[in-house]
């Protein structure tokens, strides 16, 4: 596989779109770009020295996985705890499997490459991030956000400038808007790996003199080299731009993200079997990351009858649980009763605490592992989705 280098020069944006002549006269800014011969795969493709057929033609269902950095070892931990662990017992290897799912493939791919199979129909559902599926995936509508809340990748998408120099006291987006200096010759020049979301974002807040380079990681040092203005990047704790002097700025936040399941609309409809498996992954998906962090708490308390006992819980909210305290009779004693309630984890101990002070012993606390409810709203909406 030979890597071959690049370099793209991006003009300003005059009036909200690029032109030949501005695209002409932009100050020139040289990005490297490393081409893989093997990003985006042909419709026919070998496997293990036989002909692929194209992917409307295959009977298997894929799923795409991030194949390497937090983002995949965090997806297959939330696989894993939800009873679906993937079996990849070749890590050389591109592809696996989940025993508990018929007729699934997993292909670890790049997160970008994973949205971009999606669209050219090679893959069928995927996990990723919200980030990855709005800039690569570009608003195409055959692509549906299944379930849009995973509990992992949490970062945002975020315009930030230097703290020093001419942006010292730009604080907000409006601040940078209206600052004289980016002109149809001098442009706002950004380093960002966001092409398709960051001039989007810029426009609609009134910045049309723009010029981009495009580069991966480390783009804080970008303004510190001279060679951008400003980034526009992913964020977490935002140590990293606090370190590089950089910050931040009100109403510079492109997009809030995390990982999404995502599948193809016309797989959905089309491919055998794909429905059943997206169910079956939503409902233990839904029903383990609604169990994060809280606690199963049983005890034993005194009392007259299951109202009186009730009545004694519900006067502190924090023993109402989720729906409501379980009492029940303690078999072989009379006018004893044993309570379930379901509290989150940064209560847990305050909890305890109020239910000893009405009575309640002998308390045992759990962690939870899933919260199953009659079907999960997200099917709900998908079927919607889907007209379905």
């Amino acid at each position: 596989m030979s890597l071959m280098p690049t370099f793209l020069q991006q003009g300003p944006i005059v009036g909200g779109g690029f032109t030949q002549s501005s695209f002409l006269s932009s100050t020139k800014v040289s990005v490297k770009f490393t081409i893989s011969c093997c990003t985006i795969p042909s419709p026919m493709t070998h496997v293990n020295g036989n002909v692929d057929t194209t992917s409307t033609e295959r009977s298997e269902i894929r799923l795409g996985l991030p194949s390497k950095g937090r983002m995949a070892t965090d997806t297959l931990d939330l696989l894993k705890n939800c009873q679906l662990s993937v079996r990849h017992p070749n890590p050389r290897q591109y592809v696996a499997d989940i025993p508990q799912l018929e007729n699934l493939e997993v292909w670890f791919q790049r997160p970008k490459d994973i949205v971009r199979k999606m669209v050219l129909g090679d893959l069928d559902i995927g996990i990723v991030g919200l980030d990855t599926v709005s800039e690569y995936g570009e608003g195409n509508e055959d692509l549906i956000i299944v379930h849009d809340a995973l509990a992992h990748g949490e970062c945002r998408l975020s315009l930030a400038v230097p703290k020093h120099g001419i942006f010292k006291d730009i604080n907000s987006i409006e601040e940078l808007a209206q600052m004289p200096h980016w002109t149809a010759e001098k442009p706002l020049r950004v380093a960002t790996g966001f092409t398709h979301l960051s001039p989007k974002f810029l426009k609609e807040n009134g910045i049309h003199h723009v010029s981009f380079s495009t580069a991966d990681g480390a783009l804080e040092a970008a303004p510190a080299m001279g060679i951008a203005d400003v980034i526009v990047d992913l964020v977490s704790s935002g140590t990293t731009l606090k370190e590089n002097n950089m910050k931040e700025i009100e109403g510079g936040v492109i997009l809030r993200s995390q990982a999404v399941m995502v599948a193809s609309k016309k797989s959905l409809l089309r491919r055998k079997g794909l429905l059943d498996i997206t169910h079956e992954m939503l409902e233990r998906f839904e029903a383990h990351i609604s169990a994060l962090d809280q606690y199963t708490v049983v005890a034993n308390m005194r009392g007259y009858n299951e109202k009186e006992v009730a009545e004694r819980l519900l006067t502190l909210p924090l023993l109402s649980g989720l729906q409501g305290p379980t009492i029940s009779p303690v078999f072989g004693f009379t006018n004893y009763y044993a309570i379930v309630i379901c509290v989150p984890n940064k209560l847990l101990y305050k909890s305890v605490q109020q239910l000893r002070a009405i009575g309640g012993n002998g308390v045992l606390v759990s962690p939870l592992t899933y919260i199953f409810d009659e079907e999960t709203p997200r099917w709900r909406e998908l079927l919607l989705k889907l007209k379905l």
